[in-house]
């Protein structure tokens, strides 16, 4: 359903009207087309700081840099910033923090539309001294505030926290944080650790073979849409019901269908074969299937309750056993679970949904060292409010309290999850592992 508001409030027509009334302003997001470029930072103006004795400084400027970025010392009359990378790891104690607010207050109000913020610091939990893992971890509230502030103009702002010799992740996580696909996430915290990683290039998923549950449809088709942008070729999976759309999505993205129920008994073993038959494993394993049945809990029957957990928790790690145990995961694989903000939060009438998405977060943090020895992560995605079929069919008040309760004040796009979902199945993000990341918008009300 198309979002009135962001239409009538980039309409010069009604857009003063919008304003007088006191109503929300949203600005039209940037959002990238197709595969990642050589330079996908091309044209943007961007600026790199660092507090005294940062240790990522200059790896921020050669990511920029190779990213195409036009990096300046200074921003000229007139001109705006695209993208503010900020070294904040040398962060140790109170007053080294008035680094942030000498970078930072200065340029906002020459912050372009749809600008990017990436700051990076120190692990808190790497730093053994109390006071510096408290400066540390005080970073994360600036960047979330930061975040909030900046979203009236479409701007995002996130942290990456960076463990000892990681400096070469930040490469893939400033074309992503740095540019346009990051659109939807803001306020985020990207842990990385040291990994080998290829540098990042064009169409990386190239000759890697990839499966999405729940591809018929919104976020699961967006998914196969942009793997298969990046070269991979897509196994869509999902049940009978959606068969037509299932097809319709393969054969879009050139892909294989299969029509499984999940949470069948046997779809583990069936999955597996069909694998075995068709590309002899897989690269890149993204579970998005999922359902909801909302009831309150003094109202929900325990069949009711069974389904949810089912399809959402069980399921995904029947699979995850299977394959793991058959050698069909690959070394170096990514494994991405939807999650969501309910998940985190909790939501009335979901007791159900919400335990079984916050026990895919636990999941992914449990697994993620467990699969680091074949160099194959696993990473959680939250969605927050996004404009599917399904969120078309909520009560209109509902809905725009979902669209507006967020710092960009608009809905997002299943695209938009699609982006984090391929960020995090790159080969360049090989030090990223045991992540939640929301793409939320940034709820104004608690992260």
């Amino acid at each position: 359903m198309a979002d009135l508001l962001l239409r009538l409030a980039n309409d010069r027509r009604s857009a003063g009207l919008i304003r007088k009334l006191g109503l929300p302003t949203p600005v039209r997001l940037a959002r990238a087309e197709g595969a990642y470029d050589d330079a996908p930072l091309a044209g943007r103006v961007t600026l790199v700081g660092a507090a005294p004795g940062g240790l990522a400084v200059d790896a921020l400027q050669k990511a920029a840099a190779e990213a195409g970025a036009t990096c300046v010392a200074a921003l000229a009359e007139g001109q705006s910033a695209d993208t503010l990378l900020f070294d904040a790891t040398a962060c140790r104690a109170p007053a080294d923090l008035a680094a942030l607010h000498g970078f930072f207050a200065p340029k906002l109000r020459r912050l372009a539309r749809n600008a990017r913020v990436l700051v990076v610091s120190a692990d808190p939990s790497e730093l053994a001294d109390p006071v510096a893992a408290a400066t540390a971890r005080g970073i994360e509230g600036f960047v979330r505030a930061l975040g909030k502030e900046i979203g009236r103009r479409g701007a995002t702002a996130n942290l990456a926290r960076l463990a000892p010799g990681a400096e070469s992740q930040l490469a893939g996580l400033v074309r992503f944080c740095g540019g346009p696909r990051c659109t939807y996430v803001s306020g985020q915290v990207f842990r990385l650790t040291s990994a080998p990683a290829p540098a990042p290039a064009a169409r990386q998923l190239a000759g890697k073979v990839a499966v999405v549950t729940g591809a018929a449809r919104g976020i699961g088709a967006a998914t196969a849409q942009r793997l298969s942008e990046e070269g991979a070729r897509v196994v869509c999976v999902d049940v009978a019901a959606a068969r037509d759309a299932l097809y319709e999505t393969a054969a879009r993205v050139g892909g294989l269908p299969l029509v499984l129920d999940i949470a069948a008994p046997d779809a583990p073993a069936a999955l597996s074969a069909f694998l075995r038959e068709k590309t002899r494993g897989v690269d890149v394993l993204v579970h998005n299937a999922g359902i909801t049945r909302d009831k309150t809990l003094a109202n929900m029957k325990p069949d009711v309750w069974d389904a949810v957990i089912a399809v959402n928790f069980t399921a995904i790690t029947a699979i995850d056993a299977e394959l793991l145990a058959n050698g069909l995961l690959h070394d170096s694989g990514r494994v991405v679970c939807l999650s969501s903000v309910s998940g985190v939060a909790g939501n009335f009438g979901q007791t159900n949904y919400a335990t079984s998405k916050a026990a895919l977060i636990g999941y992914v943090a449990a697994q993620a060292p467990r699969l680091a020895a074949r160099g194959i992560t696993i990473n959680a995605v939250a969605p927050g409010f996004i404009e599917t079929p399904m969120t078309a069919r909520i009560p209109l008040m509902m809905r725009e309290a979902g669209r507006r309760l967020n710092a960009l004040s608009q809905g997002g796009q299943p695209r938009d999850v699609a982006e984090l979902v391929t960020f995090f199945a790159l080969p360049a993000s090989a030090g990223v592992s045991g992540n939640t990341v929301r793409a939320c918008g940034l709820a104004l009300i608690g992260a």
